[in-house]
């Protein structure tokens, strides 16, 4: 059975925009192949802790004894073992909210997600064949220098050896020129074509 961990960074719950393009695309998703299991983490539910040094300094003790099946890793192996990933994240300060942020620094594990050949070489160790990133943005920000957490995600999709990334996005909601029920109808529409081949 196919995996699709979905990892849910909406700060603002069931009125995020984002989330609603999320959910519209996951049960197109689900309608496209319900044999699917779909893997859901809320991380304003879950609240993952950042890498304070106690934190990290505990993680690093535990990685140094190979002890993999801590549940300190527990995410990590989750991610590494997904075979499709999906985040939803609103355009935040020209990323995305801090909470996803720790959540890739919990996940970013060498030995899990990814590692180091003899070379030295970094070498992606997930099994995902595409991650697909679904955001939406108050601005025009789509190929613009501002425009940071598409980079920042392809960077760690090569890094975690996931070789596609994909980028579902609403864009100009708070423009006050725009029509936003319509822009997001448009990436609803949108959201169910890239379900078909996901």
């Amino acid at each position: 059975m196919e995996t699709v961990l979905f990892v849910d960074a909406c700060v603002r719950g069931e009125k995020s925009r984002t989330g609603k393009l999320a959910r519209c695309f996951l049960d197109a998703c689900m309608r496209a192949d319900p044999g699917r299991e779909i893997i859901r983490r809320d991380l304003c539910r879950e609240r993952p802790q950042p890498q304070y040094p106690e934190v990290l300094e505990h993680r690093d003790a535990l990685w140094r004894e190979k002890r993999w099946d801590d549940p300190v890793f527990a995410l990590a192996r989750e991610f590494a073992a997904a075979d499709k990933i999906v985040l939803a994240a609103p355009f935040w300060d020209l990323t995305f909210p801090a909470v996803l942020k720790i959540y890739l620094e919990r996940i970013s594990v060498t030995d899990i997600t990814f590692g180091y050949d003899e070379q030295g070489t970094c070498v992606g160790l997930c099994r995902a064949a595409k991650l697909l990133l679904i955001t939406t943005r108050g601005g025009f920000y789509r190929g613009s220098s501002l425009e940071m957490a598409t980079p920042v995600l392809r960077a760690l999709c090569t890094m975690y050896g996931i070789p596609e990334f994909l980028c579902l996005d609403a864009e100009g909601l708070d423009d006050v020129r725009q029509n936003p029920q319509q822009i997001l109808l448009e990436a609803f529409a949108r959201a169910e074509e890239m379900a078909r081949d996901f």
